[in-house]
């Protein structure tokens, strides 16, 4: 669980979307599409950041495990509820990916708490997520982009809030992120379809 990507941002307003409004899914796509390297020359990691005993940080496992039942052609997922990444095992497993993938770009994703108005906000911007920051866990910054999903009020006790999250909440976010990024697969597969056709035509013999 991070602290709240709000309290880093340029407040901008286009890096956040309500995990209820419409078209969510559809903004966390364009969004990520526009924030990952163009071309896209390097393997993609997503590294879903939490744990399935606590219920507020368990929206980073269970978007993992959401994806890997999608089949994504461009994005790599590691962290889901079979196999959660989480403060104990973080620096070994982000050590893992890297040694997978030369030159992972990354993408975090993690819960975090927030303002009472901001519960069930996405963010989606530029730079890493603090895992283990919103409890006070001394933990590496994670991700070239990040997305985080404010689960819960922050501010008092923030391990038994957690604890008391709403799982409905949770599960919300967790398909609206989870069908965000397979849009953005999906948007990566058709822009790439759209090259190969085109570089097709434009080296066609004469007749």
């Amino acid at each position: 669980m991070s602290i709240p990507s709000i309290f880093f941002s340029s407040k901008d307003d286009k890096e956040r979307v309500f995990h209820d409004e419409h078209g969510a899914s559809t903004f966390i796509a364009l969004r990520l599409v526009s924030l990952l390297p163009d071309p896209l020359s390097q393997p993609v990691a997503i590294v879903c950041i939490g744990t399935d005993r606590s219920t507020g940080d368990s929206l980073g496992p269970l978007v993992g495990t959401m994806l890997k039942e999608k089949h994504l052609s461009h994005f790599h997922v590691y962290g889901t509820l079979e196999e959660p990444i989480h403060a104990v095992n973080l620096e070994e497993k982000i050590n893992a990916i890297r040694s997978i993938h030369h030159d992972t770009f990354m993408i975090a994703i993690d819960a975090c708490l927030g303002r009472l108005k901001s519960v069930g906000a996405i963010t989606i911007a530029k730079g890493p997520v603090r895992p283990g920051a919103g409890v006070n866990k001394q933990l590496p910054p994670v991700g070239d982009v990040h997305i985080t999903g404010v689960v819960n009020v922050s501010g008092f006790m923030e391990f038994f809030v957690l604890q008391n999250t709403r799982l409905h909440l949770v599960m919300n976010m967790a398909k609206t992120i989870a069908n965000g990024i397979y849009e953005a697969d999906r948007q990566l597969n058709r822009k790439e379809f759209l090259t190969n056709t085109t570089f097709a035509k434009d080296y066609r013999q004469p007749w």
